[in-house]
């Protein structure tokens, strides 16, 4: 399934497939993030993000706490409001 499919299916998700979603875009995002691939990075984990919010208290607990603290804290310092904008490149 591509990302346009995803994201257009992302509110039919539902139980048992939401919370392994939302754990395969915070994978991805962490490879992104191995790989120095920031943009590629920011765009994934503010995907799991949007997902991961629309999560039960319950169905949160199921994501594994490695994936949760890389998405809710260690990148907050990276991806969060109070981070400046990256430079523009010339050339």
């Amino acid at each position: 399934m591509s990302d346009d499919q995803t994201e257009s299916t992302g509110a039919a998700l539902t139980g048992a497939a939401l919370v392994k979603e939302v754990c395969r875009r915070i994978r991805m995002a962490r490879v992104r993030w191995d790989a120095h691939e920031n943009a590629a990075c920011r765009r994934e984990r503010s995907r799991a993000l949007a997902l991961y919010q629309t999560l039960t208290p319950e169905q949160k607990d199921e994501i594994p706490q490695v994936l949760r603290v890389w998405l809710r804290y260690r990148s907050e310092k990276y991806f969060g409001p109070a981070r400046k904008k990256p430079k523009k490149r010339l050339g």
